[in-house]
């Protein structure tokens, strides 16, 4: 573009559960400054740790109800039980200053943002197995037996669309799937070609049976 502001990039990070998405989300901040994380409206009750503006805009299901119906959002979903939705207000004003945001949200959603946002850049993190997977969702021990089944089960759904993404990382080595995630970004801005490895014998094995 030349000439006047340069709008900034739209990046959508999905994964399932248990990836380590948060994590490598996190990292991906702190060292790309430019990069803002939109913060999600939920309908849902704060949980204790959580803060309004930090974790998400929390809403009563009828303000939730009159954004949707204003068409204020470029997607909302049902995850486990809860609305959450990524709202224009929230992002169409911070990439017209030039900066970057990025969004965490599931398939669903991506599916989505990319019919309104054609050329926004979207992430798939895959775990480095499914053993890997389970032994994550494990190790935060605050899930329930029947979580972590209902989690696993969501999971084949999620990275069974996997291929609708521009581009897939997978997170085995933290600090490779960081610097695989800062090279996307970097080609994104740059408009440059992205990184087309797309990990299909992986993929296969998550979805087996």
């Amino acid at each position: 573009m030349s000439g006047g502001h340069e709008t900034g990039k739209l990046f959508i990070v999905a994964a399932p559960s248990g990836a380590g998405k948060s994590t490598l989300v996190n990292a991906l901040l702190a060292r790309e400054p430019d990069i803002v994380l939109s913060i999600s409206y939920t309908d849902r009750a704060p949980r204790p740790n959580e803060s309004d503006g930090k974790h998400y805009h929390f809403v009563t299901p009828d303000v939730f109800d009159a954004m949707a119906a204003r068409g204020d959002f470029y997607e909302y979903a049902i995850v486990l039980g809860d609305r959450k939705g990524t709202a224009r207000t929230a992002v169409e004003p911070i990439l017209a200053t030039g900066r970057d945001v990025l969004l965490e949200i599931d398939w669903q959603g991506a599916r989505q943002v990319r019919k309104a946002k054609p050329d926004c850049v979207s992430i798939f993190i895959l775990p480095p197995s499914r053993a890997e997977l389970e032994r994550r969702l494990r190790a935060r021990a605050t899930d329930s037996e029947a979580t972590i089944e209902r989690r696993l089960a969501v999971s084949r759904e999620e990275i069974s669309h996997a291929h609708e993404f521009d581009c897939i990382v997978v997170n085995d080595r933290f600090d490779d799937a960081l610097a695989q995630l800062q090279a996307i970004v970097r080609a994104a801005r740059a408009g440059g070609p992205l990184p087309k490895e797309r990990h299909a014998a992986l993929i296969r094995q998550l979805l087996a049976p």
